[in-house]
């Protein structure tokens, strides 16, 4: 009765923050207040346990080709689909899918996490199968420096109970291999002549690299073009297209397919697996393409020198309208003397028509040094938007911090039907 309650609770707070335009994390602040055994008591329902999905880039995206991917092989899978990877956002997100006495319909969870956050998740709810991205410089206010972050994700796959899967490119992630004696450990990795399109945190800083064990992995990418991979995946090679952009994306698709081999094993069905993950569009703001004016807009979301470094890599300029915002509140990170570790010289011939963002002047001054020109200079951003989106003539692409991107595409809504998330 008393779980009842809580989520009868829980729900109505959802709907009335809904009304009022609040975030996804505030049910969730209530629910911990007046039942702190929600959580563990709705996840351990699921015969196939909790995946917790973290790393310092590509949490978002790989978590929704995992949750797809699993769904193509019949399984009813529970996530947190809108980016709110704090334990709050879970419980928000478990709100909208629970039914009145609590209970949770669906086989497994997959759960992007933050990896602070998961810190304390996976203390309440040991995962059955986690997976580790990478370890990237991001936000030294929050995490310092990167062996705190590192030390973070060997928490995470200590926890874990049946399975870990691991970037066998990533030095970091590499020794946390290492530490775990007593749990299957698989990874998944790159051809040696394509490493190079991902650097690690201590070759964007320039230092010395430290050596890459060759491991075997269970994914291997084998080649990329233009929107095209081939993998192969245990000893049978394959090829796709891949309708999530960005040449980070796929390392972060041999990853989810790395996952969902271990979770789904023998019975898994490669060639739906293969189909599934040639459709899977991008998550919100991380590649998302939209219609506005009669013209393409995409949104691509950076938050540290990698992310920023690979997104100019995979997107070419050449007659695009390139919008720059960039924010330096909470969840962005307060910190942004990470812009002066990335390479802004792809920019220079075309230029950047807005820069716009809480530090909107400091990324001019940025682009001023890489010699960069630029039109606007606009701290509000929804002036900027106005501005950028009714030049015409030319599709647009706007790189953005997180809490940028989610007042742009707030403003976006009103010109394009886009997937409510929030």
């Amino acid at each position: 009765m008393r779980k009842t309650h809580t989520t009868l609770l829980g729900k109505t707070v959802r709907h009335v923050s809904r009304l009022r335009g609040g975030g996804s994390a505030l049910p969730g602040l209530v629910i911990e207040k007046i039942d702190k055994d929600f959580l563990s008591h709705t996840l351990n329902q699921l015969p196939l346990g909790v995946v917790v999905i973290s790393g310092t880039n590509g949490k978002t995206t790989t978590t929704k080709m995992v949750t797809e991917l699993l769904k193509s092989q019949g399984l009813n899978v529970f996530t947190n689909p809108t980016g709110s990877n704090f334990k709050r956002g879970v419980i928000s997100a478990l709100l909208d899918k629970v039914d009145r006495k609590g209970k949770l319909h669906a086989d497994i969870a997959v759960l992007e996490l933050d990896e602070a956050h998961a810190v304390h998740f996976v203390r309440e709810v040991p995962p059955t199968y986690s997976l580790l991205l990478n370890v990237m410089r991001d936000q030294l206010d929050r995490f310092g420096e990167i062996d705190k972050t590192t030390e973070m994700l060997a928490t995470i796959a200590r926890a874990t109970k049946k399975g870990v899967v691991l970037n066998r490119e990533d030095p970091q992630i590499l020794e946390i291999g290492k530490q775990l004696p007593d749990v299957e450990v698989s990874y998944f990795g790159l051809e040696p002549d394509l490493r190079h399109f991902f650097p690690s945190d201590e070759e964007l800083r320039g230092e010395v690299k430290k050596p890459i064990i060759s491991l075997g992995a269970d994914v291997i990418v084998k080649e990329f073009s233009s929107g095209d991979a081939t993998f192969l995946l245990g000893k049978k090679t394959v090829s796709t297209h891949l309708n999530i952009t960005g040449i980070y994306n796929v390392l972060n698709a041999a990853a989810a397919l790395s996952l969902v081999r271990k979770i789904v094993g023998s019975k898994v069905n490669e060639t739906t697996l293969m189909s599934t993950l040639a459709g899977i569009k991008p998550a919100f703001g991380r590649g998302e393409k939209m219609v506005i004016h009669g013209q393409e807009l995409e949104l691509v979301l950076v938050k540290n020198p990698s992310g920023f470094r690979l997104g100019l890599k995979s997107f070419s300029a050449k007659n695009i309208a390139t919008m720059i915002a960039i924010n330096d509140n909470y969840a962005d990170g307060r910190d942004m003397s990470w812009l002066w570790d990335v390479d802004f010289e792809s920019l220079r011939e075309t230029g950047v028509r807005m820069v716009s963002g809480v530090r909107a002047y400091d990324m001019a001054l940025r682009l001023q040094y890489d010699e960069v020109k630029f039109d606007y200079v606009d701290t509000d951003l929804k002036k900027a938007l106005d501005t950028f989106i009714n030049e015409t003539g030319r599709p647009k692409r706007i790189f953005c911090t997180y809490t940028a991107m989610l007042t742009l595409r707030k403003e976006l809504e009103k010109y394009a039907d886009l997937e409510r998330v929030l």
